[in-house]
């Protein structure tokens, strides 16, 4: 096993691979425009056999030694290897549920559909696993002597939570960017409970985008979003950790709902680095499912990527995906292509999720209103507790197995980004058949009935009687 200072990682533009940056340096585009991406140096890496990275990241798995036991940290060399431990900020996220939906699956005509259930974490979505390195990094820079006053990020609600936490871990300030009246009481109260600076703003996520980038630009805060680089190598990890649980079999098919759009390039290097370093040999299909009112990778996957044009998104019950000019959207494409996967969605990294795309011959689907609310609740059903985005991926996958572009024997899994808890006034508007724009096929409103037995019984027969016999 190579030392740890042997491996060197940097910024380098997804455009030209001569223009490089270390990555304590504060920037987030290349000089033409171009998204920046984090390389690692893998000559470095080979030295170190397939077997043993494998080795390697089974000893480290959930230790108590700080920073390995972290499902990010563990695979340190591969995400910043640059840091020094003493500046890591880490809450022992990854390392999260990947769940056998049998009952689920076997209802939609699958035998091994599985739930990765990223929303298991500290502050309850996948927005942990790079929020953890941004920090880090950021911590770091400012061990070194940079100046640097807070960090920022525009947010429906879970990047928001995330950075806040892992912000007051770390004891710096936190600027957090919400459109007003726009997420839920949940997420809002994550951000205010761990002292960022919360600005509620009259305008969609868009709107709060292009604030906290005129920001980033003009006043020195650190960006946080999905633009920045830092982001993607945390998440990147989930793909990894998703093959290890499966003892280094790779999955026929990932699904994820998509927004900004990083999920998807993250997703896609997580499988380039293991493909690279001969840990596995097969690249799995994704499928990036975007809500309908915004679905912009959508309409461009429709015209072969020739054209990608921003849209004015209109409001979903997928609100964390309510983007219609997402940055990530180049690298998105570029790996769907190369993963000949599905893609839902409206990106903010939009050249990262091209890119992403177009390397893995990617497919992307979109799903309404209706289709996201029942397919979220028919697999609560069946013992799930899922968000609205994540309803996006399973109504997107629905639709891929009705058409048979899925088959029964395959293996799929679909990323769960956050957890059912932050989302109960979703949920609550569904049973009462009070979500607008949609149905409540599977509405389940509780039964108020007078406190009488014989009453009761009589009503708990019928109810049990009608839902399960035959």
């Amino acid at each position: 096993m190579a030392a740890e200072s042997e491996y060197n990682a940097w910024f380098q533009s997804i455009h030209d691979p001569n223009e490089r940056y270390q990555v304590d340096e504060v920037v987030y585009r290349a000089k033409d425009g171009a998204l920046l991406e984090v390389v690692h140096d893998k000559d470095a890496l080979r030295k170190t056999s397939a077997q043993e990275w494998k080795d390697l990241f089974r000893a480290r798995n959930q230790v108590n030694q700080f920073p390995f036991g972290s499902g990010v940290w563990g695979k340190k060399e591969w995400v910043l290897p640059n840091i020094r431990n003493e500046n890591v900020v880490s809450m022992f996220e990854g390392h999260t549920n990947l769940f056998w939906a049998e009952r689920y699956g076997n209802g939609l005509g699958l035998d091994d559909l599985w739930i990765k259930q990223c929303g298991n974490t500290h502050t309850g979505s996948f927005k942990d696993l790079g929020m953890t390195v941004l920090v880090s990094m950021v911590k770091e820079m400012i061990a070194r002597g940079k100046q640097l006053p807070a960090i920022a990020c525009a947010s429906t609600g879970d990047t928001s939570a995330a950075l806040s936490a892992y912000a007051a871990a770390a004891g710096i300030p936190a600027v957090v960017f919400l459109p007003r009246g726009k997420v839920s009481v949940a997420q809002l109260i994550q951000p205010v409970a761990n002292g960022a600076i919360v600005f509620a703003l009259d305008t969609d996520f868009d709107g709060c985008m292009e604030i906290v980038q005129e920001i980033s630009q003009k006043d020195g805060i650190y960006l946080a979003n999905s633009m920045n680089s830092l982001r993607i190598e945390g998440q990147k990890t989930v793909g990894i950790e998703i093959v290890e649980q499966f003892d280094w079999e790779v999955p026929d098919w990932i699904v994820i709902p998509g927004g900004n759009l990083g999920n998807v390039s993250a997703l896609a290097k997580g499988f380039d680095l293991m493909i690279d370093l001969g840990l596995v040999t097969k690249r799995p299909r994704i499928v990036c499912a975007q809500a309908e009112a915004a679905n912009p990778l959508y309409l461009s996957y429709q015209k072969g990527f020739e054209v990608f044009e921003p849209i004015a998104a209109r409001p979903t019950i997928a609100n964390a995906i309510q983007i219609g000019n997402p940055v990530s959207i180049d690298k998105a494409i570029s790996a769907l292509k190369r993963y000949n996967g599905i893609q839902i969605g409206n990106p903010v990294s939009i050249d990262k999720a091209i890119s992403a795309l177009k390397r893995y011959n990617g497919i992307v689907e979109q799903a309404s209103e209706g289709e996201i609310a029942d397919a979220c609740a028919g697999a609560d059903r069946t013992g799930l507790f899922n968000c609205p985005h994540t309803g996006v991926a399973l109504a997107a996958m629905e639709k891929l197995v009705k058409s048979g572009t899925i088959a029964k024997g395959e293996r799929v899994v679909v990323l769960s980004t956050a957890h059912g808890l932050k989302f109960v006034d979703f949920k609550v508007r569904y049973h009462e058949m009070k979500l607008e724009g949609a149905g409540s096929q599977y509405a389940n409103p509780p039964i108020e009935l007078p406190a009488s037995y014989g009453t009761v019984r009589d009503e708990m027969l019928r109810q049990i009687d009608q839902r399960f016999s035959g």
